[in-house]
Formats: C-alpha cells, sequence, structure tokens
C-alpha cells in the first residue's frame, strides 16, 4: 500500500463533484412538517369533533324521582335514629330498570355526611314493631332486585340509620337516597 491519496472518481459526462449534506433535507421540521398553520387547524377540527361526541354520547341518569316522606325514630341510649324514607322512582328511559343498591346520605347543617346502605326490606316489619312510629306514611318495601319497566313507576319504603341525633336529623342540610341500577353508569338519585 502506499500512501498516495485517493482521488474522487471522475463524474460522467464532466459536471463537478457537489458536496451532498442529508441533514439539512431531513433534519429539521420546517422541511419535513407542513406548516404550522394546517396543523393547527387539524388538531382544531379534531378536537372539535371529539367534543362533539363527548357531549352527545355522555351517561345520562335513566330516571328519577321523589321522596313522598321521612319519618324518624330516636334509638334511646344510643345517639342514633332510623329513618324510614318512603320514594317514588320513576323510567323515563326506553329499558327497563333492575335495582342493584340503593345508598342513603345525610348531610348536617355541621358539614358531616353520613352514608348508609338501605336495610333488607324483609326487615321492615321488625324495625316497625320495634318502632311504631315508623309505620306512618311507610309503603311496601323498596328492595333490591326490583324491576321497574320503561314509563312505570314504584313506590316503596327503604329503612336507614344514621349516628346522630333527631334534633340533628331534623335541621339537616340534605337527604338523597342514590338507587344504583345494574346495566346503568349513573345512578338515580333522589334528594330532599
Amino acid at each position: 500500500m502506499s500512501d498516495q491519496p485517493v482521488s474522487p472518481p471522475p463524474s460522467p459526462q464532466g459536471e463537478p463533484v457537489t458536496n451532498f449534506n442529508i441533514g439539512e433535507e431531513f433534519g429539521t421540521a420546517k422541511k419535513s412538517l407542513p406548516p404550522a398553520r394546517i396543523v393547527a387547524i387539524c388538531i382544531a377540527g379534531i378536537v372539535t369533533v371529539l367534543g362533539i361526541v363527548a357531549l352527545t354520547h355522555r351517561a345520562k341518569p335513566q330516571g328519577g324521582g321523589s321522596i313522598d316522606s321521612v319519618t324518624v325514630a330516636d334509638v334511646p341510649g344510643q345517639d342514633r335514629v332510623l329513618t324510614a324514607i318512603t320514594l317514588t322512582l320513576r323510567n323515563t328511559g326506553e329499558k327497563p330498570i333492575w335495582i342493584h343498591t340503593i345508598k342513603v346520605e345525610l348531610k348536617t347543617t355541621d358539614g358531616k355526611t353520613f352514608d348508609d346502605e338501605a336495610a333488607s326490606g324483609v326487615d321492615l316489619d321488625r324495625y316497625a314493631q320495634a318502632f311504631p312510629v315508623l309505620k306512618q306514611n311507610a309503603q311496601a318495601p323498596l328492595m333490591p332486585e326490583a324491576k321497574v319497566f320503561p314509563g312505570a313507576t314504584q313506590s316503596g319504603t327503604v329503612v336507614a340509620a344514621f349516628p346522630v341525633r333527631q334534633q340533628a336529623f331534623d335541621q339537616r342540610k340534605s337527604l338523597a337516597v342514590s338507587i344504583q341500577p345494574y346495566d346503568q353508569p349513573l345512578p338515580i338519585v333522589v334528594m330532599k
């Protein structure tokens, strides 16, 4: 091997050799992306379409209702009340509602929140025997597994207990019954 420098081969047809810099052609966003204005318009269009789809397909409760009456019994010596809540549930949807769970929430005037799952409907008679005041305005129990057909209403009574005195319950901020159907993402909430 000799130490003689190797010269580039002669170009065909006598054209001069030019330097080729590949980094200039593909290395910058300016040369490889479309103009920023077009990208911004496309992103705004996609966001608008996604927003419209999200608003029109959001979950809605399938029903409504009202709390018809609330009866309270003070449990002696326990700083606790039992409540019999009679409510009416309306199915405003197109499919039947199968009740999965029933929960009751109490918010007191001092900002405390108490939750309780509704007592079993078969125990309603036992509670009414121990606390006869709970029979006032009571109807048949509203129980899980009940089915409410489209356009129909169903009334019933649920019993819940809260660790407050009757005076605090009477001065409550709100009382809400939350009914969670089996096949619905949102519960039906009835407040008073």
